[in-house]
């Protein structure tokens, strides 16, 4: 498909204002995915910066939000593009940003609700999500990092505030911010069990992890001894969250990605499913903090500039990276997501836009 930008000039710098995008219209299949190349790139706000994208990874919240989880947020907003990391290079940046300027390359994330993402030849971003890109990785490379990496330092740093000599045990070693999470807590210098399938323990215990349980062959329960300061499940389902509050000591912290405010909006309502799963929440927090003596936490990814600072000084010692399994081009944007639909490629997924 051939590729259509259109520009203006504003303080003597080309801005985009069409660019070539994929789009959700609606929500469904991989098929409902457009490449539309007459996408209007929105003015830049005071501390706004315009990315040139050169690699986005495929997020399981992509596939998720395309199949219409969060409808009761991004129905109203249709159409939408999907995308949260990002690499590339500045090629714009509003009147209030000082700490990036034209030409440089970086990465970085969006917000979880964000509704103008990165599957764009021109993302653009807030100057406190994007840090400069390290040197020794591709752009492909830094593309995988950011929104799986915050994710995982908002819950370990940001929640559990680990520190060193602490237990970490992350339940679901093998995606994408259960790997990150091992990475992270033992460049702290903490000790780090995992769980992950059989063909994820090597990789676990390689990036730091000093046990790694395939859950698929062992009782974790009786494989794992002793107890944590905190507990990252990125399952998030009944079984691991019993399994994971067991093994916390008295103090400690359990983290779950898998929290209930997006799926009780779309099934009550906004007006229903917020203050419904607020409640659920609060009622999980005062029955743990009472019965075990623990803190109980829905965590979720946000942009943080201390949190992207630490992520990309582990990046530049190669103490933290998240292996790319196959990349594809933009244009087979619907291939890749249903490679992932189907669970075809266990890893990493990472369009790249020439």
């Amino acid at each position: 498909m051939a590729r259509s930008c259109h520009y203006r000039v504003v303080w003597s710098r080309s801005l985009v204002t069409r660019c070539r995008a994929v789009v959700l219209p609606r929500f469904g299949a991989p098929e409902v995915l457009q490449l539309r190349d007459d996408v209007d790139v929105p003015q830049l706000k005071p501390r706004d910066v315009l990315v040139r994208t050169r690699a986005v990874s495929v997020n399981p919240l992509d596939t998720r939000m395309r199949a219409g989880y969060g409808r009761s947020i991004f129905e109203p907003l249709l159409p939408l593009i999907l995308g949260r990391d990002v690499s590339g290079e500045v090629a714009a940046v509003g009147h209030k940003v000082r700490s990036l300027a034209v030409g440089q390359q970086v990465f970085g994330a969006l917000h979880p609700t964000a509704v103008r993402g990165t599957y764009s030849d021109y993302a653009v971003l807030c100057e406190e999500q994007l840090i400069p890109k390290p040197d020794l990785i591709s752009h492909v490379e830094a593309s995988a990092i950011p929104f799986a990496a915050l994710t995982a330092w908002r819950a370990l740093k940001g929640t559990a505030r680990i520190a060193e000599g602490q237990r970490v045990l992350v339940i679901g070693g093998g995606g994408a911010v259960g790997f990150a999470a091992i990475q992270m807590a033992a460049a702290n210098c903490c000790h780090v069990v995992t769980t992950c399938g059989g063909q994820s323990t090597a990789r676990a215990l390689a990036a730091g992890a000093e046990q790694a349980v395939d859950y698929t062959t062992e009782d974790i329960e009786l494989a794992i001894k002793g107890k944590f300061d905190a507990v990252l499940d990125t399952i998030g389902a009944s079984e691991t969250e019993r399994i994971g509050v067991s093994f916390l000591r008295r103090g400690g912290h359990y983290m779950t990605l898998q929290g209930e405010a997006a799926s009780l909006s779309d099934r009550y309502g906004i007006a229903i499913g917020l203050p419904m799963a607020t409640a659920i929440l609060l009622k999980k927090q005062f029955q743990y903090r009472y019965s075990h003596g623990i803190e109980y936490w829905w965590t979720y990814m946000r942009a943080d500039p201390d949190g992207l600072h630490e992520i990309r000084g582990l990046c530049e010692r190669g103490k933290l990276s998240i292996p790319v399994d196959k990349t594809f081009p933009i244009l087979q944007v619907k291939e890749a997501h249903e490679a992932k639909d189907k669970r075809l490629i266990p890893g990493k997924v990472v369009l790249e836009l020439d």
